[in-house]
């Protein structure tokens, strides 16, 4: 398939995962939990699928490499803000998840403004992907676990405390990157 083809079965996965996040909201706000962690592991299961088969079909397109992080940062915001509201989560891991996604696209904006080929020169980072990974398996553990009515503390805050170090390195390696690609572009 012609990498110019938006069409894409990864694609399509990604633009459900867009569409799944306001759907997902309004099952959470409306306390229908059982169908809203149903549709955040179904959007969640997306995101793991869509670059794979991207990989693996061929499928790798333009359109997929820009909506893949900016739907990954839909879903994961608006569930951490959702459930740092309801209290599920601690507020100050919400604050942190927000403030690291907000700087990283402020970050993007300000190295393209300098002149920085972003789409070209910042790839996504082990550390970042990893991140993720566990945010939405953090995600899905407090829903499952408050809507069962289940209670395990201890592993809640192991799983709260590696998601705040991970979403901190990671957002520190992007960070370090882009201050390399600035001081690079500037000649300093």
């Amino acid at each position: 398939m012609a990498q110019d083809d938006i069409w894409t079965i990864p694609n399509i996965l990604t633009l459900s995962r867009i569409l799944l996040t306001p759907v997902f909201v309004m099952a959470y706000t409306s306390e229908n939990f059982n169908l809203a962690w149903i549709l955040f592991a179904i959007a969640g299961l997306t995101d793991a699928l869509d670059g794979f088969l991207a990989r693996i079909w061929n499928q790798r397109t333009q359109l997929g490499a820009m909506l893949d992080p900016l739907a990954d940062k839909a879903l994961l915001v608006t569930s951490f803000v959702c459930l740092a509201l309801k209290l599920w989560l601690p507020t100050w891991l919400a604050v942190l998840v927000v403030s690291r996604d907000v700087i990283i696209i402020g970050g993007l904006f300000a190295l393209n403004l300098w002149g920085v080929d972003v789409k070209n020169r910042i790839q996504p980072i082990w550390v970042s992907k990893l991140t993720t990974v566990v945010q939405i398996f953090l995600i899905i553990y407090v829903m499952i676990t408050r809507t069962f009515s289940l209670e395990f503390p201890f592993i809640l805050n192991i799983m709260v405390w590696v998601t705040a170090f991970l979403t901190i390195w990671s957002g520190g390696a992007y960070l370090k990157r882009g201050f390399a690609l600035f001081e690079e572009v500037n000649g300093d």
